[in-house]
Parts: structure tokens; sequence; C-alpha cells
């Protein structure tokens, strides 16, 4: 039985590949963590995005409280069931009036995992909407394979490897409008991106990538996850250190170990 999400959110989960908006803390909440995202930001004097990669929240406490919130949680397992790993996140800023832009693209591209069965939570730290550059999907993607991608490593692109579809017919598009402490949860394969921020604010958000236990990445063997619900009976995933402090040492050198390994490619396949 499900315990957030509704009949019809379900089955827009399975037709569409998206699901938003959903409230995971208050807006005061969600204000204090975009005030502890500036004050990272000023502390290392660079955008956070930058620095922290794949697994953006291992060295923060304040972000694993994010990663572990019920009603992020609830959600996930209403979509994949009780047993849930949290094995990937990265910071998506753009500043006031920036132009840079997220590609069409699908993360299953890059993901290298056994089967198409894990999800990601967009959460909203600012608000996210078609002024700021929310994210936007098209409907029904995710049940139509991978498309061919072209890695064009754009300088104005927040994809790493620029990684992009082309020709995608962007009438069908859907904007992921969010306020503040809001999420969407989307299909690892449905085809999304966003546009430019032309707002006078910045949007700043954080993408969190959840798991079935039983799914696995393919060609790396020592892939790293953390159990925030349930149990893990299957064994795939070691276990990422949890933080004792912001900056955690340990947690800093294996966020670092991941990212080095996404560059190579070595996961996709």
């Amino acid at each position: 039985m499900a315990k957030l999400l509704s009949d019809d959110q379900i089955n827009a989960w399975h037709s569409d590949g998206c699901i938003f908006p959903i409230r995971a803390v208050s807006p005061e909440e969600a204000e204090a963590n975009y005030d502890r995202y500036r004050a990272l930001e000023k502390k290392i004097g660079e955008e956070p995005q930058n620095r922290f990669k794949i697994k953006a929240h291992l060295p923060f406490p304040w972000m694993w409280d994010i990663i572990r919130n019920d009603n992020i949680l609830d959600a996930v397992e209403d979509i994949i069931g009780p047993d849930i790993l949290c094995w990937g996140s990265s910071f998506f800023t753009k500043n006031a009036h920036d132009k840079r832009f997220v590609s069409w693209h699908q993360d299953s591209t890059y993901y290298g995992l056994s089967e198409r069965a894990t999800l990601s939570v967009w959460y909203a730290f600012s608000p996210s909407n078609v002024e700021s550059g929310c994210m936007r999907f098209i409907p029904g993607t995710h049940n139509k394979g991978l498309y061919d991608h072209d890695e064009t490593r754009a300088e104005d692109n927040l994809l790493m490897r620029g990684q992009t579809i082309h020709d995608v017919d962007e009438i069908q598009a859907v904007d992921v409008v969010l306020e503040p402490g809001e999420f969407s949860i989307h299909h690892e394969a449905v085809v999304h991106g966003s546009n430019a921020n032309n707002s006078s604010r910045p949007r700043i958000g954080i993408s969190i990538h959840y798991i079935a236990p039983h799914v696995h990445q393919v060609l790396l063997q020592n892939s790293t996850a953390t159990l925030v619900r349930g149990n893990d009976r299957h064994g795939h995933w070691q276990e990422d250190p949890e933080p004792k402090e912001d900056f955690d040492p340990i947690c800093l050198k294996a966020l670092d170990t991941t990212y080095s390994e996404y560059l190579t490619g070595a996961g996709k396949f």
C-alpha cells in the first residue's frame, strides 16, 4: 500500500516518467538548507558543484539529513519498494542571469546498471521555475529505450561530458516547477534537461539517486552506496563512509575516488 503517493501519481510515474511536486520539508527548513549551501559556497570560494560531484552529500551531515528525509523516502518506497540505497548525488546550480543549461539527456546512459531500475530525486533549495531554468522532461521517453548521445563538452553545459540528445521534440516538454523544499522524482531513462536562468535569484538544487539493492553496476566491482531504508540482502554495493563533521576527510577521499572513476567512463557499457 502506498505511504505517500496517490494512485494518480503512481500512474504518472509509469506513463510519464516523472512525478512532481512533492513536499520534503517546510519552506523554513528549505531556507535553512539554502543558507547552509551559500555558506559552503563562501567557505570554499567556488560553486560547490565544481568540487562535490557524484556523491555530493558524502562529506556533510546536513546533506545526509536530506537524503534520509522521510517524505522523500516514503515516495521512493512507493516506487521501488522498502529496501532503498542512496548511491549518488550532484549539485545543480545556476546563478542569477546565468546562461548555463543542461542538455537533453538520459541518466541511464552513463550509470552502467544491470537494469533500468533506479530513480532520481530533484530537491529544490530555491525556487525552480520556468524563468529560473527548472528541469524539463519529455513524457514517456523512459519507455522507448536509450537514445544516441553526442558528447559535446559545451562550455555552458552543466553536464560533465555535455552528453546531448539531438532532435528532441521540445513541444512535448513539461516544466517541473518546484518551490523550495519540494522535490520531483524522475526515471533514470526519461529524457530531461533545463534552460538558462533568466531570473534575478540563483537556482539551486541537488539531484539524489536511489536504487533497489538488487540492482548493481555491471563493470565496476567496488561500487558504494548507503542503505537509507530497509535491508540489503544482495551485497552488490559496499558501504559509503558517513561523515562525523563537515568536510570529513575520509568522506572527501571516497567522493574523489568515485568522481575519478566516473570521469574515466569506466562504468559505462
